[in-house]
């Protein structure tokens, strides 16, 4: 019965799609977040000037 499980996980392929899609949504997540904190400051800044310049 032991070696059925076992055999049967080593051909699911499931199971390894599941963990490639989780370690391209980790991917995806780490670069969407680091893109927002790196230009987060620039449209902040570019917000202030346009705001600024429109005398709002």
């Amino acid at each position: 019965m032991r070696k059925h499980f076992v055999e049967r996980l080593v051909k699911d392929e499931e199971g390894a799609a599941l963990v490639e899609y989780s370690l391209l949504i980790g991917i995806i997540t780490v670069a969407a977040v680091a893109s927002i904190l790196l230009v987060g400051p620039w449209v902040g800044r570019q917000w202030t000037a346009l705001t600024g310049a429109l005398g709002l």
